[in-house]
């Protein structure tokens, strides 16, 4: 019996989060919620998550995991009013650590900030299995876009994050701290091994050529038609193309607020004496 996927695009980021359930046990978990927020006014919002939780109620669904694909840089994750709410377990690529050390000296954060990724729930190794009720499931790292990507593999379902986009979209940059790009085309390559009936799900899409966003298609489809790594291109080709294609991109919109959450597991910055969270903005330092 294969998992229900249910798809909810966040349009202010062009994220995909899902709501992946099993239907024998109503077992569920959710992959890279998302936290509304106006970078104009500092101002945080739930509409958004609030429909995945609402999901969860009219399905009679127990959550289990909600699982963060990396710490990204164009969102700040809903993780903790979701689980406040719904409950489970916060899991993140073991690799966090490596990201949480990147970057707590570029926000010169609290001194008592653990760079241990202690403030998740659970850390995943990579081959890691786990269950949804009845389905096998299991962690495939993926880095390259950054040090913490992984991959979850839930029955015949792959949610690979940022690793790679719809085949038109072709694959993610690789010049944030802890970025590889020949480390990503070796990451790519162990998804493509999968069998090509293989369901895979992206986190973004931005509808190449002005089609409308999509969010599924399939390993088979990956190989035959992905515009950076289908079949026949090599890694040196691929390094090549994707350190020309990152060198011309701009820093995103949301990274320095959305990482400084999210290397806290979605948590907002201690407040201040004032009662008011603050995030940080450092100048000229990327």
């Amino acid at each position: 019996m294969s998992v229900i996927v249910q798809a909810f695009f966040h349009q202010d980021s062009n994220t995909w989060s899902y709501l992946v359930s099993d239907p024998a046990t109503k077992h569920a978990l959710v992959i890279d919620p998302v936290l509304d927020y106006d970078p104009k006014s500092g101002r945080t919002g739930t509409s958004s998550i609030g429909k995945i939780a609402d999901a969860i109620a009219e399905g009679g669904l127990r959550l289990q995991w909600i699982l963060e694909t990396h710490a990204h840089a164009d969102h700040l994750s809903a993780a903790p009013w979701l689980q406040a709410r719904c409950g489970g377990r916060v899991g993140i690529g073991e690799g966090i650590r490596l990201v949480q050390a990147a970057f707590k000296p570029i926000f010169n954060l609290e001194a008592d900030f653990a760079t241990d990724g202690s403030q998740f729930d659970h850390l995943f190794a990579d081959g890691e299995a786990f269950a949804l009720g009845t389905i096998e499931a299991r962690v495939i790292a993926v880095p390259g876009h950054t040090s913490d990507s992984v991959a979850y593999l839930v029955g015949d379902a792959l949610f690979v994050g940022d690793s790679i986009f719809m085949p038109d979209g072709g694959t993610a940059r690789c010049d944030f701290p802890g970025g590889d790009a020949a480390m990503l085309y070796r990451s790519i390559q162990r998804l493509l091994q999968l069998p090509d009936a293989t369901r895979l799900f992206v986190c973004h899409d931005y509808g190449p050529g002005g089609r409308a966003v999509a969010h599924e298609t399939t390993i088979g489809e990956q190989r035959r038609a992905n515009i950076h790594v289908r079949d026949g291109v090599d890694e040196a080709s691929f390094v090549a193309m994707r350190e020309a294609r990152d060198a011309g991109l701009a820093v995103p919109v949301l990274m320095l607020p959305a990482v400084q959450v999210n290397i806290r597991a979605g948590r907002l910055p201690p407040p201040d004496e004032n009662g008011v969270r603050y995030l940080k903005i450092p100048l000229d330092a990327l």
